[in-house]
């Protein structure tokens, strides 16, 4: 798998910043689908990861790396745009699984 490109946006500890994969805008039988029809993409890929956080003088690590395809809840995180890609800064919290290759 390719590297993702790096950004200039660093995340703060307990933050991720993510890629969302693109939509197929054609269903298997060949019907084009109108932008205001896409669900939010739920996977992309791990850009970058913010230092670690403390919870109750635990430490919490990021759970996943750079260059790790994630599935992510639907309507968490802020989305941001840099050099027309779009991108999503996530809590380690909204990171439900990794995709192992």
């Amino acid at each position: 798998m390719a590297r993702p490109k790096k950004s200039k946006i660093r995340p703060v500890p307990g933050y991720i910043l993510v890629k969302p994969e693109a939509q197929e805008k054609t269903t298997v039988s060949g019907i084009v689908l109108p932008d205001s029809h896409e669900d939010k993409p739920q996977q992309g890929t791990v850009i970058s990861i913010g230092n670690a956080i403390y919870d109750d003088g635990k430490e919490i690590l990021a759970p996943c790396k750079a260059g790790d395809t994630v599935i992510y809840r639907e309507w968490g995180g802020k989305e941001y745009k840099e050099n027309n890609v779009e991108l999503l800064l996530l809590k380690f919290d909204d990171i439900m699984a990794t995709i192992q290759d």
